[in-house]
């Protein structure tokens, strides 16, 4: 029974060990590189594979997701001979796995290095001003040599980023001061634009107060004017009117005279009946034109006529 038991736990094991190196399963975006007596035969798709035992091997997995190496910080030198420190990190992809595989020894160590002789030949050529300011510009030139480089790894640079540029500690507290500088010099520039704006938004407020108030003036006297040009019309009119008046009751009167056939004795004789109603007044003198006065020497004549009147009658 003891060597029955353990020939079936040896059958058991081979078994295992047997379907272990027969049945593969890869994982969703990863693919394996199989090789068949040492030589490349073909890749392990995502999902159950079939392998030869002891014939089929496999050589290595690849990750298809995008993967991230981080560059050690380096220290370079500027165009105008200042030590500056850089990180980067490169986001890659493999495209090609037997390419990464057979390619190239080690995809990642190599993209690292192509990145740093790439970044201090471009670093070389700037200055410092331009190297703080032209991140992107750094980025693009290293992604441009590693994509030239890569081609043939079955590698595809997806981004360089330039993390951070660190200058020496003695240029970061000059610029810490020129900055600050920078900085009080803008308030003091924006603080004097306010105040000339303000002045110049007052001087203009003033400007139109006084131009309305001009107008207001303007129009004001312009209605005075056309309202007393309108009452003196009114009142020449009304002048007009009333001479007219005058003149036509006097010709009504005229004609009325006329129409009546009174003689110059009868007006004489009214004529000095109208000056003794005057004389009744309160007044102590009269003052009597000198035509009055011709009519007064006819009074004789008047009685004289009034005489002869009542003979008739």
């Amino acid at each position: 029974m003891g060597w029955e038991l353990a020939i079936i736990i040896v059958i058991v094991l081979v078994v295992v060990v047997f379907i272990s190196l027969t049945v593969k399963i890869v994982p969703q975006q990863r693919v394996g590189v199989v090789e068949r007596l040492g030589k490349f035969n073909r890749l392990l798709t995502p999902g159950l594979n079939i392998l030869i035992p002891v014939i089929d091997q496999v050589r290595i997995y690849h990750d298809l997701r995008i993967q991230q190496a981080n560059v050690p910080p380096q220290t370079v030198i500027t165009k105008d001979n200042v030590q500056v420190q850089i990180d980067t990190i490169i986001f890659y992809q493999v495209v090609g796995p037997e390419q990464a595989t057979y390619g190239i020894s080690d995809y990642v160590y190599g993209v690292r290095n192509i990145s740093t002789a790439t970044m201090r030949q471009i670093i070389g050529k700037l200055e410092l001003d331009e190297t703080l300011s032209g991140r992107e510009k750094i980025s693009t030139e290293i992604r441009i040599a590693l994509d030239e480089a890569t081609e043939k790894w079955g590698v595809r640079i997806e981004r360089v980023e330039v993390i951070d540029i660190k200058p020496p500690l003695d240029i970061q507290e000059a610029m810490d001061k020129q900055m600050k500088a920078e900085r009080n010099k803008r308030a003091i520039v924006l603080e004097a634009e306010a105040a000339k704006q303000d002045m110049i938004l007052r001087a203009e407020g003033d400007k139109q107060s006084k131009i309305l108030k001009a107008e207001g003036d303007k129009e004001a006297r312009i209605r005075e004017a056309e309202g007393l040009r309108q009452a003196q019309e009114l009142e020449a009119l009304g002048e007009a009117k009333a001479i007219q008046a005058v003149a036509e009751a006097e010709k009504a009167r005229i004609e009325m005279l006329r129409s009546a056939a009174l003689t110059e004795q009868v007006l004489a004789y009214q004529s000095f009946e109208a000056l003794k109603e005057v004389a009744k007044g309160p007044a102590n003198k009269v003052f009597i034109p000198s035509n009055a006065v011709e009519t007064l020497g006819s009074l004789g004549a008047i009685g004289e006529l009034f005489k002869e009147s009542k003979g008739d009658k």
